[in-house]
Order: structure tokens, then sequence, then C-alpha cells
């Protein structure tokens, strides 16, 4: 604890009978109070298991996960560490027979089935399509996945702010100001929502907001569980308060008063999380039940200058009057007239800030509004290129767009001709070039020979002419050979459980020496999050016995659910695995909520609206579905511009704050798309050079 200022000691030692709540902009050294705390806690000989860790989301645990599965852990109990919805299913599995018939389930005498983003998504669709065919959002153009998981997001909204679901459609129609046909949309929108839940509720499925419903209406009021939470847990930590939700808030407000303390950390600054229920009004609110309020001013990340930088950018992008800042030594330009030059520019400028600067690829990020495929492939290759280590994170990314679980499921496909599946020639090819570590023209050239589409036949590599073996090559041959007769001998077999097959796949063939997924840690990370999210969608589904849904092959309906765009939920694997040392390229907000400083950034595409436009989202609304929304008021284009301009301001202060000494914005004159940039990013940012020239 030698590098901490006094007040963060003051926060670490204070009484073990105390609650705090600490606050202040990112970079002034919470979090770390936070572990610190945890530490001095556990170093007092607090049990570890009366220790509550709250965060709002689990990768926002990993800061404090780094020292709870630390060597230098004393063995003992485990601190739990836990979100509000997390906390929620395990109250609902631990107290289900108080709550199964006071929800209104159907068989309350049977275990629930707890959902995952995906498995809910799959129940969604399967309830929608029909409902599709009879004209329901028959006006509307939006992709199914989008469309099943935005019934889905507002059944949250109404669960974490704290308002019956059946409330969803009108409160969004009462807020509507433009084209009629819109209403129609906000009915059909309810209408699905309410049947999804009357499905649930009779087949004993809870999805998330369904839980946390359970929780917070029936469980939480309950004497027996609130005696239950208060003997396990007496000490509270609560870190990046304001980005949970109000329902959240309101269950720590009324146990607050019993932990012996409490630690709550606030970012000034922050609420990056409205769109999925964040409330920083009601987290700020939990200040008036502590003992002490403490403000961290000091930012132990940012320099002067860039401190400077971004309050000068804040107040162009607000409007607001500021002194007149100089950003010459933390705002640098890298300007060209076509995108792929700005992309090379920046990766050469990139190449000087590590070898002739000595700043580790770890201490630099780039980042964009959105990462595009397009733009991820040709960024990291050229980074690889040019040596240069990478990682990418966008949790929007489906699995089924991942190369490595593209040549897993296009194996098990072959390998599973009862499924009559059937991958096309290109699918098998790049199947082929991952998993047998060749090349494209190898590959191609052996599917082109071996593989019969209509009736899934591979051809053994002894059937192919010599002269074609010798173009291939015997070593590719020799490795063909082994997947081959190993699909072969599986399909001979009563066929596993999809992620029973893809471990033995795995493990057998695919992870052995010369083999695509030797050794690249990225397809591994991949394959165990395919492995996992294949799991959880048979246990979620293995146990329903409701007539429709028996008796399908549920390794072909995982296949049907990815080709129908259904998003992966989310893994910590995914967070976890990435190689620390290297570029992280990735979505603006993606690494917000990191909350990682670094040294270097590059921002792209300053001029791009995505900078600030809410994505289009015409089933839900996160202003109108939140406390703080007047019940009939009219949702007009002042207010998605205050929203907006309140978003981008919030947006580059938190990226600033978590910026040590430079930031480069790339500009090309026409955009990825071709377009030129007039985007209010950069409009500010030219506010911010005039002031400075005046």
């Amino acid at each position: 604890m030698t590098n901490l200022s006094l007040i963060q000691r003051q926060v670490i030692e204070s009484p073990l009978d105390i609650r705090l709540f600490v606050s202040g902009s990112a970079g002034t050294g919470k979090t770390t109070t936070g572990i610190e705390r945890l530490r001095y806690l556990l170093d007092q000989g607090i049990p570890a298991d009366s220790i509550l860790m709250l965060t709002p989301q689990r990768t926002m645990q990993e800061p404090y996960l780094d020292l709870l599965f630390s060597p230098e852990r004393r063995a003992g109990g485990e601190v739990t560490s836990a979100t509000i919805g997390g906390l929620a299913r395990r109250m609902c599995d631990l107290f289900w027979p108080m709550a199964a018939e006071a929800a209104g389930f159907k068989n309350p005498d049977q275990p629930p089935v707890f959902l995952t983003l995906e498995t809910a998504q799959y129940y969604m669709a399967y309830l929608v399509r029909p409902l599709l065919e009879q004209g329901y959002f028959q006006s509307l153009t939006i992709d199914r996945n989008r469309l099943y998981s935005q019934i889905l997001d507002n059944l949250n909204k109404a669960a974490v702010v704290g308002f019956p679901y059946t409330e969803i459609g009108s409160r969004m129609d009462a807020a509507w100001f433009g084209d009629p046909g819109q209403r129609r949309i906000y009915q059909d929108a309810q209408e699905c929502a309410t049947q999804f839940r009357e499905f649930c509720l009779e087949h004993n499925l809870l999805d998330f907001s369904l839980q946390l419903e359970i929780f917070a209406n029936i469980l939480w009021p309950h004497e027996q569980v609130q005696s239950y939470l208060k003997q396990t847990y007496h000490h509270l930590i609560y870190d990046n308060v304001e980005e949970d939700a109000p329902r959240a808030h309101d269950i720590i407000g009324e146990w607050l008063a019993d932990f012996d303390s409490a630690l709550l950390i606030y970012d000034n600054e922050a609420g990056y999380r409205y769109f999925l229920g964040g409330d920083a009004v009601t987290g700020h609110a939990l200040s008036e039940g502590c003992d002490e309020r403490i403000e961290f001013v000091e930012s132990f990340v940012a320099s002067e200058d860039m401190i400077q930088l971004s309050n000068t950018l804040v107040s162009a992008i607000t409007h607001q009057e500021t002194e007149n800042g100089n950003p010459n030594n933390t705002l640098e330009f890298i300007l060209a007239h076509y995108y792929p030059e700005m992309l090379d520019d920046i990766v050469a400028r990139i190449k000087i800030l590590i070898e002739q600067d000595g700043i580790p690829p770890a201490e630099i990020v780039v980042l964009a509004p959105y990462l595009s495929d397009a733009l991820r492939f040709s960024i990291t290759h050229r980074l690889d290129q040019a040596g240069i280590p990478s990682r990418t994170h966008r949790p929007s990314r489906s699995l089924r767009d991942e190369a490595g679980s593209q040549t897993l499921l296009t194996l098990s496909a072959l390998a599973h001709p009862h499924w009559k599946v059937h991958p096309t020639k290109f699918d098998v090819t790049h199947a082929l070039m991952f998993a047998l570590n060749t090349d494209l023209i190898r590959a191609q050239l052996l599917t082109e020979i071996v593989y019969r589409q209509k009736d899934l036949r591979l051809s053994t590599f002894d059937e192919i002419k010599p002269e074609m073996q010798e173009r291939i090559t015997y070593l590719l041959g020799e490795k063909y050979t082994n997947l081959h007769n190993w699909l072969n001998d599986y399909r001979e077999q009563a066929p596993l459980p999809l992620d029973f097959f893809l471990r033995k796949l795995f493990g057998e063939v695919l992870s052995q020496p010369d083999y695509g997924f030797h050794r690249n840690e990225d397809a591994i990370r991949v394959a165990a999050s395919l492995i996992e999210s294949i799991k959880k969608f048979r246990n979620a589904l293995d146990p329903t016995g409701f007539e429709n849904l028996s008796g399908l092959d549920l390794g072909r309906e995982y296949l049907a659910m990815l080709a129908d765009g259904v998003i992966a939920a989310q893994y910590l694997e995914s967070w976890r695995s990435e190689n620390k040392d290297s570029i992280l390229v990735a979505p603006a907000h993606t690494f917000l909520l990191m909350n990682h400083p670094v040294t270097v950034q590059f921002w792209l595409d300053p001029g791009s609206s995505g900078w600030v436009q809410r994505l289009s989202q015409p089933l839900t609304h996160p202003y109108v579905l939140s406390r703080h929304w007047e019940s009939g008021r009219l949702w007009m284009d002042a207010d998605e511009v205050n929203a907006e301009t309140e978003a981008l301001a919030r947006l580059a202060g938190g990226l600033l704050s978590r910026c040590r000494e430079k930031l480069f914005l790339a500009l090309a004159d026409l955009s990825e798309t071709g377009f030129e940039q007039r985007g209010t990013l950069l409009k500010a940012f030219q506010k911010v050079i005039q002031q400075e020239n005046q």
C-alpha cells in the first residue's frame, strides 16, 4: 500500500462498523481503494464468506477477482462476488418452494429452469415466429434476432426499473409522437412480451426479468429471506454503483443499515449502462444511507493537460464556455484522404510508439464507435503484418461469426447426417482450412474433390488421383485422413449431445499438434465459449417436456438458433483469456466498461455519427422506460438531441479520464463507407482547436 494517498488509506483502514460512500471521477483510485479495503477486511480476520462484493455486471469484478484468486490468499471461505441478477437467481433457486406458488407458476412442485440470453431468445423465437406469419410487426423492417432481443429487453427494463411488464406498450405509446403505425408496433411488442411471460410461468422457465421480479417483489420482502441474507453477509463492497439499476439500488438501500460495514463506490461522470437500465440518480441517492461521504479528486491516470483537454472538449460538446486549453501536448491528428491510408498511418504510428517511445502494447487502444467485421479484420491484419500483437473485443459479436466456432459447427453438421444440415462448399472449405491449419487454395481444392453436399459424403484421400494428391501435399492428406476417419467412426456410433461431441472432437483431433486449434489461444477461447453456450442451451431445454418441443434434436436446434442470428450470451472467458500484452481494438463503450486506463488512445472516425447517435431500437426506449420519465409526456426531437449531447459528453469525458498521455484522432476525408464526415464529435474538436488558436 506504499503508493496510496492519505485519503485512500483512511478509507481502506476505516473502522469495521462504518458505511462509506466514495465518489470521484474515473482514474482517482476508487476501485484500487475497494480492492485494498477487501484485502484489509480479510487481513483483519473478517470471514470471507461474510463479505458480499457487488458490481452491475460480472466483467467489472475482474480487478477484485485477481485478488481473490491470487496465491497470497489464505485458505478459508470465499467472498461472494455477484451482481444483483446473480443474487436474484441464487435466492430463486434456494427459496423456490416459497416463490413458485406466489409467482403463479403452473407446476410449483417442479424445479425451475434458468434461461440464458440465448435460450430466452430461443423460446421467444418459438413464440413470435407464428405471430409474424399472422402479420405482427408487418410495417417493421428489422432482423429477427434484434426483434427478439428488444422484446426481451423491454421485459428486463420493466424488472430493473420496477414497473409492471404489462405497462411496456402503453408507456411507449404515451410518449410517441409521429407515425401512427408505430403504435401498432408497440401493441405487438406488448402482446409478445405477455405471451412469453405466460409461457415461462406455464413451463417453470425463468429469464432474467422473471428472476429479478420474483426476488424483488416476492422473496426480498419476506422475513425469512431477509433474515438469511442479513445473517450471511455482514460486510458490503459495491463498486460502480452508478451503472446499476433502480431496483438494485432499492434493495441495497433497504439492506444498507444491516451491514456492519459498507463501501459504496460511485463514478461521478459515468452512467454508461443507461441503455441497459442503469440509473446514476438512484445510485447517488444511496449516499443518504451512509455514515460518511468522501470524494476523491486527484487523478492517478490523466495528466493535467489531458484533464484540461477533457474539460474543454466536454464544454464544446455541451455548448458551455470554458477557459482555453492547450491541446498540443495531448492531441494529435492522423489525416488521410482514403480510409485504408488512415489505417496504414495508425499502424505506423503505433509501431513508433512501441519501438521508439517504449510504450507497451497493452498501454495502447484503438477505439471506434462501432467495430464492423471489415474494420476489425483491416486493422488487426495490418497489426499482424507489422508484428504487433493485438486483441479485439466486441461483446455483441455472435459466436457464429468466429472462425473457430464456424469450423466446429460445420464439422458437427458433417458428423450428424441425420440432422439434414448440408454445409455449403464454402463453409467446408473454411472449416478444413482452419481445422487442418492450411491455406485457402489447398483447402478449396481438397473440398472440391472430397465433399458431396447433397449426401454429406466425404471421400478418402486415397481416392484422389496421385497428381492431385501431390498438389494438395501428403502432409495435409495425412491430417485430413485422420479427421475423416474420426468423423466416420463417430457416425457409426450412437450420437452424443453436441457439447460432448465437441469436447471429444477438440480433445482427440483439433487440439493436437499441427491442427488449427493447437496453441491458438483465441480459437481455444471461442471453442470454450461455444461449448459452454451449447451446454446451457441443452440444460435449459432438456428438462422441459412440453409437447411442441419434445423429440427435437437439440444439436440441430442449436445450429438453427445460431443461423437465425441469436446473439451468444456474454462469456467471461472472452474477457479473461485474452493476451493482455497486446493492442486492444474495441468499440468505445466496451473499453469504458472494462475500466482500464491506458497511456495512448486512438479514436477512429471522430466525424462519424456513430459516436453520438443511439442505435435504432423501434421496439424499446431506454429513456421512456426509465424511472425518471414523466408518464404521458411526449418524446420530442429536442429530447433526442439533449440525450445524444449528454451521452457524447459522458463518453468523451470517460475515455479521456482513462488516458494518461496522448490522444490521436484518426480522420479520413472519406469514411469507411465512402462518405464525408461531419459528426458532432468532430465539430466539438474543431471548436477546441479554434479556441486554442484565439
